[in-house]
């Protein structure tokens, strides 16, 4: 698996809504969500599964750079805008959800060759340490994947605030990428032919709890 994450650190089992009507009906100068902090309310968030998906990019055999999608991503992200280095953030991936444009492949990756999600169904990143810069931000943690915990750094950019005019709850966006050693976490399937460096590419959504 290669370079684009948490990532970080999830479409397979995503579902992206189609939506349309009013709500959907502003300019491209409107939109409900902006790259603007003062938009950002403190506060627990949760993540907007349907619309935070974990991309992983693995180079096959030097001939391509192979990617794979990740969905059904779950997770808090704790923030106050004034103090952002304070933030939390914790996301879990099921590992079960992944995809790519192999059948064959999808199912190979389930096994214990790759993610074996008998034993281990779920990766988790938690954030240890955050440094923020203006809309940038360093995000330190802990990546779990097959009961292995590895320290990576997340580069993370804020993406959009706003209110989601379908729900109407305050959301927060954000992506993020990182690379990581595949090899670190136990799997050497392939090697070296694809390759042990995996990019990761996290795009996540958070709604403000109630």
């Amino acid at each position: 698996m290669n370079k684009v994450i948490l990532a970080a650190l999830a479409a397979a089992a995503v579902v992206v809504p189609a939506v349309t009507g009013p709500a959907l009906a502003q300019s491209a100068t409107e939109l409900p969500g902006r790259v603007d902090p003062s938009r950002v309310a403190a506060g627990r968030y949760t993540v907007d599964t349907d619309h935070t998906q974990v991309v992983f990019t693995a180079n096959h055999f030097g001939f391509t750079d192979y990617v794979g999608l990740i969905g059904g991503a779950t997770g808090t992200l704790t923030l106050d805008p004034a103090k952002p280095d304070t933030a939390k953030v914790t996301i879990d991936i099921p590992l079960k959800s992944v995809v790519t444009t192999s059948s064959k492949l999808n199912g190979h990756l389930q096994t214990a060759d790759f993610f074996d999600t008998k034993k281990f169904p779920t990766a988790t990143f938690e954030s240890t340490e955050i440094a923020a810069e203006g809309n940038t931000a360093r995000i330190t943690g802990n990546l779990t994947l097959r009961g292995v915990t590895r320290p990576v750094v997340l580069d993370a950019r804020f993406t959009g605030a706003g209110v989601n005019p379908m729900n109407k709850a305050a959301t927060v966006g954000f992506s993020a990428t990182t690379t990581i050693k595949r090899s670190d976490f136990g799997v050497s399937f392939g090697l070296p032919v694809v390759s042990d460096e995996v990019g990761l590419e996290i795009v996540a959504a958070f709604e403000k709890a109630n």
